[in-house]
């Protein structure tokens, strides 16, 4: 059967603590402590980069999604919109078309007391000369 022999029993290891040292001379506790700054520090930089909030409440949810629709319906107006150098004139560019007066009455009566202004006007230059 089996024979006894007279070494000792073989030792058990250690339990792993806290205290135990695992790698490089550094314990347990500095080990994970060390891979849980990398893990957050890995994720605060991807939120950072790709702006992946949660949001808090369905108050805020429902916020998001009212402002991200009123820029789409923003943009699409916008794109409707003529560029701006069709919308106004540029100061010493050529007029490619003159702006025609729209009659009014106000401007009828201007005109009809220009001319008769304008007769008397220069009846004045010639008696002043």
């Amino acid at each position: 059967l089996s024979q006894a022999t007279t070494e000792p029993p073989k030792k058990k290891p250690d339990p792993v603590t806290s205290e135990t040292v695992v790698i490089w001379g550094l314990r347990l506790w500095q080990v994970i402590g060390i891979f849980a700054i990398f893990v957050l520090a890995v994720i605060i930089t991807l939120c950072c980069i790709f702006k992946c909030r949660i949001p808090r409440t369905k108050k805020e949810i429902e916020a998001r999604y009212a402002q991200r629709q009123a820029a789409k319906t923003y943009a699409d107006k916008l794109e409707t919109v003529p560029p701006l150098n069709e919308l106004t004139e540029i100061p010493g560019a050529q007029v490619t078309e003159e702006k025609k007066e729209v009659p009014t009455v106000s401007g009828k009566v201007d005109k009809a007391q220009g001319k008769k202004d304008g007769t008397k006007g220069s009846k004045k230059k010639d008696g002043e000369k």
